[in-house]
């Protein structure tokens, strides 16, 4: 899980041009939408959840009551992927990336 987690610090701090912090920065369990935390918005969000389908073959139903928790911060996300594995609802990064056109289309 500490290598999921690494790698979910490293893709959110490259699709949120998160250019001033390193993986080390962000702690696994601090808020990720919240001022105390690492204050991200709602349209981190969404690109979160771009990175979540393309990188995992995640798809986030936006009006899910559990989403909100989901998001809260890496250790949060990092169980959802694991949990949805164990499901068969989520891909791993090399099967979802080849699976994506580049266009967010499914090929």
């Amino acid at each position: 899980m500490d290598s999921l987690k690494r790698e979910l610090k490293q893709l959110l701090i490259d699709a949120l041009d998160l250019e001033d912090m390193t993986p080390a920065d962000i702690d696994d369990d601090v808020p990720l939408f919240e001022s105390d935390g690492i204050g991200l918005d709602s349209i981190d969000a969404l690109e979160i959840g771009i990175v979540l389908r393309k990188h995992y073959g995640l798809t986030i139903a936006a009006n899910d009551a559990s989403t909100h928790q989901h998001f809260r911060s890496i250790s949060t996300l990092a169980a959802m992927i694991v949990a949805a594995r164990a499901d068969g609802g989520a891909t791993p990064p090399e099967t979802a990336a080849a699976r994506d056109n580049g266009n967010g289309e499914t090929v």
